[in-house]
């Protein structure tokens, strides 16, 4: 362990890569706020310990390959290191000393000055960025040479570059789930900074650069050359910002590269299978950025990868983790050596005289047989883990982002969407799987959204199931559907058969109808606590669905799936046609035949409860009907709420209507249930059964049904 250093000590005479072990820039806004006030409150006279520094000298057969760092080396005796530890810290340095430097040049009073003229104390920008960030090299200037940055192959060094760093001339820029918190980083301290210097100047802008490169101290720590990197990354990355999983594995299965000898893996091999490592981890964190609103978990996406590719075991959450780090991908498994024997007549690589150690040769029925014994884990299955890894990560993006994505077809689109809308529950890696065997095509995969579909509204939104009902079997499912032990039509009738008790058959007629009563009981306790079906976690969804049937009849889309799902105060996008609080005389008179007790119904049924176009103020839920159905204004003649007439196809629907009275309300209730049945292929066995599943049947059903079809 060495002294403490400043910034300004470290980067004296040294070039910084990120290797591609390494993960990419993980720091968020929370970090980012530590490190600003930590360099904000620190005194300008009194040094802070910021953390360990752990540098690996870089060999001179990988820099002689750096076509825009060598000059620095073999000219000006620079020397190169790869970051093991810390790269989060200087990372986050050298973007601050870049927006302050943005600071500068974008300063009135520096406009059309070169970098040569621009001053931040006695300190010139020209000087700054030579002595952080990047040294043009002379005479021309064509090499710029930057002091801190990733291996060439990284997406982030291209975005460092162009987007941070600002340099001209990018083309295409792939951005991954890391480019997101380099962007993040630079827009923090980009506005920080700009406000901290209208309220205090350019003399406090000079004294923060004083204490970022000067009294920020690090523990500078060489490792040597005998010492094992990987596993040094992974002990001292637990602290700060733990890694992910994810990350983890990456830095293992480069690190198990090197540990196969030349008789298992020859140098180019070696070299080959860490690019398609890298190659795999790019275009993960790709798809896992791809979407900068939501960008996607990582170690979600391992934990559903796991499940597809091997033997899932429902046991505790990591088990995955365990199982991928301490059982399959370990250097015991290289270590651990299995016998194999080849027919010398069979093709075999060849074998050199200082290879023989390792071989044995025998005689067995007169034909010569050569022994080899190779390591448990074999560099095939490295290889090929890492490329169903990598061909799984744009699956796993579609089933997130269906909408608009040209990857899917317009049903399968349609479809994914509609199982995120309902809540995909544990079937996101069985729907990625269906796009990873060849014995699947859109059409079946469309067969299998809308069996899951139906499944999940069925057995969990309707028959109340636990959530985890069967999920270990179709998570298995998934890795058997990739590895084409089932097919679609195989996981359609099981999804079908594990329905089974959400049916009965009527001893009279032999029909198949829907067991009710699972689904009556819980919303028969939502109305004890006062929300009946409004409270029910499938209203939404159901609702929507109903009005996506009139869209699809009718045309017009007019309720958008975010904003009815929005939870805004004191507004509602479901309302109460007869109110919960029916105080106005026009609602007396209608429902004044029935005890309150039974009002209380009225109100929490499902045909008195509408899905609204635009939402409205929770206290406009109470005025009358014959109001409700029209636009409402204030004395100022601005709108206050939108009219039934003009509002969603299910308002229209309810406009239709003279009154809304009882029998009004059992009518909807009793439409919207025959649509349920249409919808997802079930079947009540009378009306009556409808009656009592809205709560309804003190109405006298069968009198009303009688009148309802003349």
């Amino acid at each position: 362990m060495n002294e403490l250093e400043s910034l300004k000590s470290i980067f004296k005479d040294r070039i910084f890569k990120i290797p591609d072990y390494q993960r990419g820039y993980a720091w968020t806004t929370r970090q980012l706020k530590d490190f600003w006030e930590d360099l904000v409150n620190v005194p300008i006279d009194r040094y802070h310990y910021t953390g360990l520094l752990s540098l690996k000298k870089v060999d001179s057969k990988v820099w002689t390959n750096w076509n825009e760092e060598k000059w620095l080396i073999e000219d000006r005796g620079f020397k190169p290191f790869h970051i093991v530890d810390g790269q989060q810290r200087l990372t986050t340095f050298v973007i601050f000393i870049q927006s302050i430097c943005e600071l500068l040049i974008n300063n009135g009073e520096n406009i059309n000055k070169s970098e040569n003229e621009i001053y931040l104390g006695s300190f010139s920008l020209k000087a700054i960025k030579e002595e952080y960030l990047v040294i043009e090299k002379p005479p021309r200037f064509i090499i710029r040479t930057h002091k801190f940055g990733y291996e060439v192959d990284n997406p982030s060094f291209k975005f460092l570059r162009h987007r941070i760093f600002q340099e001209p001339n990018s083309g295409t820029i792939q951005e991954t789930f890391y480019t997101l918190n380099l962007d993040n980083a630079k827009s923090f301290f980009k506005e920080n900074l700009n406000i901290y210097y209208e309220k205090y100047g350019l003399k406090e802008i000079d004294i923060l650069f004083k204490k970022v490169t000067q009294n920020l101290m690090f523990n500078v720590y060489e490792i040597s050359d005998d010492f094992d990197v990987f596993v040094a990354f992974e002990t001292m990355n637990n602290r700060g910002k733990k890694l992910s999983n994810l990350e983890l594995l990456k830095n293992r299965l480069i690190y198990l590269t090197t540990l196969y000898d030349k008789n298992q893996l020859k140098d180019d091999e070696r070299n080959s299978l860490r690019e398609k490592i890298n190659e795999a981890w790019k275009e993960v964190y790709y798809q896992l950025g791809r979407n900068k609103q939501n960008p996607l978990n990582d170690d979600d996406f391992l934990v559903a990868h796991w499940i597809m590719y091997f033997q899932y075991t429902r046991e505790k959450g990591d088990d995955y983790i365990r199982f991928l780090l301490e059982q399959k991908f370990t250097p015991q498994n290289i270590y651990a050596k299995t016998e194999v024997r080849l027919s010398s007549i069979q093709e075999f690589e060849e074998i050199k005289d200082d290879e023989e150690p390792d071989l044995d040769e025998v005689e067995i029925n007169g034909e010569e047989e050569i022994t080899s014994f190779r390591s448990k884990l074999s560099p095939k299955e490295i290889e090929e883990y890492v490329n169903s890894l990598k061909s799984a990560a744009v699956h796993w993006y579609n089933t997130y982002n269906p909408v608009n994505n040209l990857n899917l077809t317009n049903q399968e689109s349609l479809w994914i969407d509609r199982l995120n809308r309902i809540g995909i529950i544990y079937f996101r890696p069985l729907i990625t799987a269906s796009f990873l065997t060849e014995n699947t095509n859109p059409k079946k995969r469309v067969q299998l959204f809308k069996a899951i579909e139906r499944f999940i509204f069925i057995t969990f939104r309707l028959s109340r199931a636990f959530s985890t009902y069967r999920n270990s079997e179709f998570y298995r499912a998934a890795r058997q559907l990739r590895d084409n032990e089932l097919t679609v039509e195989n996981i359609i009738q099981i999804l079908n058969q594990r329905m089974n008790y959400c049916f009965y058959m009527s001893e009279e007629s032999k029909e198949v109808f829907f067991e009710y009563t699972y689904f009556q009981k819980y919303i028969d306790k939502k109305f004890k606590s006062g929300g009946g079906f409004y409270s029910w976690n499938g209203l939404r969804y159901f609702l929507y669905e109903y009005e996506m049937e009139k869209v699809r009849l009718r045309g017009s889309q007019k309720i958008d799936w975010k904003l009815f799902i929005k939870n805004e105060k004191d507004k509602v996008s479901i309302e109460h046609i007869y109110p919960q609080t029916p105080a106005n005389k026009c609602w007396k008179d209608d429902f004044n035949n029935y005890k309150k007790t039974q009002q209380v119904y009225f109100q929490g049924t499902l045909g008195n409860l509408l899905p609204l176009s635009q939402s409205v103020n929770s206290s406009l839920q109470n005025d009358c009907f014959s109001s409700k159905k029209t636009a409402k204004y204030n004395e100022k003649k601005e709108k206050l709420r939108q009219g039934y007439a003009d509002g969603s196809h299910s308002e229209i629907e309810v406009s239709g209507y003279d009154e809304w009275n009882p029998n009004n309300i059992l009518d909807r209730g009793l439409k919207l249930l025959e649509f349920m049945e249409q919808r997802w292929d079930l079947k009540f066995e009378s009306e009556n059964e409808k009656a009592e599943l809205l709560f309804l049947d003190f109405m006298n059903p069968d009198e009303y049904v009688e009148q309802r079809n003349k």
